[in-house]
Formats: structure tokens, C-alpha cells, sequence
């Protein structure tokens, strides 16, 4: 038979490591100073335990390694930290950025980022992995995730195109139709950009706020609508300070495609370098639908990439693709029609619909909850 898995314990504050006592076992400690923490380090058990980025005295080191630690040393000059605990904040990412010249963190991280494009080394490809691995555990622990997939928030992903100007009709509707369903308790998430994408974060944002509100902050937002200019985060700044503590949402950016303006209204970032893995994270995490808004190249890929996911049932539920936009979908681009034709026959055919309307949208997100499929 085989032997029964062991789940490894992940500790990130120095309380919690305090709690174990002298037995780190099975464990994996991560960005913490040891030299801070008053333990009889001499009569701890170390057994499979793992110290990631952790500030570790020479002398202490030296004694965890003979007893069979595993060590990651903090990484050293790099512009992001491979073991962060936790997911980005736009504060965070924004660091440094003044309308008169962008010296942000997300501006030099992607600059680091766009060095290696084509000439990678290993240790840079480790510490990109290492990273992209935190942001994977932030992320299921906000969202919730158990040990079958699924989880506690209820994750609908609205997708689009980043062309979408703040004053293009399909903006506003897009935000209309995130705020009702964060308002119905669903969790919104994008892929973080400016456009559809932003439209979704500002519209979840305001959940729980009035409509008169929203729309006044819209006007403000309208005043620039080039995400290429630095006054396209002037006026984001503006709303989140005249109508702060808005309602939790999630943006899942990546640093692949370029340096795109960090999303304001986006409560909580998870920001890949690898695009591959933020797009099937995003994917797999927005169990409870999927909603497409008009986009492109890439917003079909996502399309493609969701009808997979679904027709393999890869992680094991069934979930809604939600087009928005008829004409867009079946004259402009001739997606939903093939989609449909692909899913005849499976399970998930009954969870695909098109519509014009955001309640009609809502309606059908609520009537057609995840299937478990295994």
C-alpha cells in the first residue's frame, strides 16, 4: 500500500512558529528572522523542515543544516521578494510613482523581468518560480481553497479586452454588472489590466456603495482615459481617496505583457511573472462562472483555455461561460457558436448562454452554481 501523504505546515509568523514548540516537524518556515525568536534551539527536533528567504544567524545556520534543515537563502538584489507571504497591494506596487516620473516597484520589477526575457539564468528562473509559487499560496488562502478545489468565496471572473476606454459604454456596463454581483456575494476577479478588466475591479469596488456614487466616480475616471498616461492613475488615486474601503475583489495581473498601470480598485493582486500559470490559476479559480466581455486575442485565449478546462473536466467542476455581448460574439468574432458546437454532447453545454444584459448575466451565474464532475 502506498504510505499515507504527508501534508507539510506552512508557518509565516514568528507566533506561529512559537506555537510548535521544540518540534518543527514537517515544516516549512518562510521569511521570518530566526535571530529574533528566543527557542532552546539546541533541544528542537528538526525533521523534513524547510526555511525559505529566512534571516538565520551564521552560528544558528550552521546548526540547522547538520541537523538536515533545508535552507533558501534570502534572496539578495533582486526588486521583488521570492517568498512573500502575502499578495501585492497597489500601494505596494505603485511605490515610488509620481505623475512626473514613474520610478514604482512594478515599473523596476518589470524592467528586471524584460532583462531576462531571452537570456534567463537559472538562478533567476528559480527565484521567479519561488515567487510565482508565494503568489499561488496567497491567493487559495483568500480565496479559500480546500483539498478538492474548491472554494469558500464564491470566485466569478469577468474577462476582456485592455482597450476598453473608461468612457466606451461596455465600461460602465461591465461595472455595473460586477458591483450587483459582488452585491450578491459573489468574489470578482480579473486579469488586472486596465479595460474590461479594469472596469470590473472599479465595478466589484463599489459594491455595497450607492449608485450614485459609482457613477460619480466614473466622471471622475473619465477625465483620462489613456492608460498609457500618468494621469490615468491620478484620477484612479482620486476615486479610491474620495470613496476608500471599497469591497474585496481580486486582480491577477503578470509582468509578460508589458508595464500596464496597476489596477487601483483591485483590493488584493496576484501578479505572476509566468502568464501561462495566472492564466490557469485565474481559471481554475473562478469556479462559480466565467464572463466574457467583448476582447481580443487574448481574452480568446482565455475562452479556449476556460472550454478546456471544462471539456476535461480538469479540476473537477463544471462551471458557467458567460458571454456578453451577442453581436460581438456571433457576427464581430465567431466564438460562441463554435464554443457551443465544441460542447455538444458534455455536461457543460448547459452551462454556456450568451446575453446583452447584466442582469440576464447575473440570472444565469446564480441558476447554474459549480458541478462537482468527479
Amino acid at each position: 500500500m502506498p504510505s499515507p501523504k504527508k501534508y507539510i505546515k506552512e508557518i509565516e509568523s514568528v507566533k506561529d512558529l512559537l506555537a510548535e514548540g521544540n518540534e518543527l516537524l514537517n515544516l516549512t518556515v518562510q521569511d521570518i528572522d530566526l535571530g529574533e525568536i528566543e527557542l532552546d534551539w539546541e533541544n528542537v527536533k528538526i525533521a523534513n523542515t524547510t526555511f525559505l528567504g529566512c534571516q538565520i544567524p551564521m552560528e544558528l545556520e550552521i546548526w540547522l543544516r547538520e541537523k538536515g534543515a533545508t535552507i533558501f537563502p534570502k534572496a539578495i538584489g533582486l526588486p521583488y521578494n521570492p517568498y512573500r507571504k502575502n499578495l501585492y497591494t497597489w500601494a505596494e506596487l505603485l511605490e515610488g510613482f509620481t505623475p512626473e516620473n514613474d520610478e514604482s516597484k512594478d515599473l523596476h520589477i518589470y524592467e528586471h523581468f524584460e532583462s531576462f526575457r531571452n537570456c534567463i539564468d537559472i538562478n533567476e528562473a528559480l527565484s521567479q518560480r519561488i515567487h510565482d509559487h508565494a503568489i499561488d499560496d496567497a491567493l487559495s488562502q483568500i480565496v479559500g481553497m480546500d483539498d478538492k478545489g474548491m472554494t469558500e468565496k464564491k470566485c466569478v471572473g469577468i474577462m476582456g479586452g485592455h482597450g476598453a476606454k473608461r468612457d466606451d459604454p461596455v465600461f460602465e456596463k461591465v461595472a455595473k454588472m460586477a458591483k450587483a454581483l459582488t452585491e450578491e456575494g459573489y468574489f470578482i476577479m480579473s486579469g488586472g489590466g486596465p479595460g474590461v478588466m479594469e472596469a470590473a475591479n472599479f465595478g466589484a469596488y463599489f459594491g455595497g456603495k450607492t449608485d450614485e456614487e459609482m457613477k460619480d466616480a466614473l466622471e471622475i475616471l473619465k477625465v483620462e482615459t489613456d492608460f498609457k498616461k500618468s494621469e490615468y492613475i491620478v484620477q484612479a488615486k482620486s476615486v479610491v481617496e474620495k470613496y476608500p474601503n471599497g469591497a474585496e475583489n481580486l486582480a491577477i495581473p503578470t509582468w509578460f505583457y508589458g508595464h500596464e498601470p496597476s489596477n487601483l480598485f483591485a483590493t488584493a493582486i496576484a501578479k505572476y511573472f509566468s502568464n501561462s500559470l495566472r492564466e490557469d490559476v485565474l481559471l481554475a479559480t473562478a469556479l462559480y462562472g466565467i464572463i466574457y466581455a467583448p476582447g481580443s486575442a487574448g481574452t480568446i485565449q482565455e475562452i479556449f483555455a476556460d472550454a478546456a478546462q471544462n471539456h476535461y473536466e480538469t479540476y473537477g467542476y463544471l462551471s458557467p461561460m458567460v458571454f456578453f455581448d451577442k453581436k460581438y460574439w456571433t457576427e464581430n468574432l465567431n466564438v460562441m457558436p463554435l464554443i457551443k458546437q465544441l460542447s455538444d454532447g458534455h455536461k457543460y453545454g448547459e452551462m454556456i448562454n450568451i446575453f446583452d444584459e447584466g442582469q440576464e448575466v447575473i440570472d444565469f451565474i446564480k441558476s447554474k452554481p459549480p458541478v462537482r464532475s468527479q
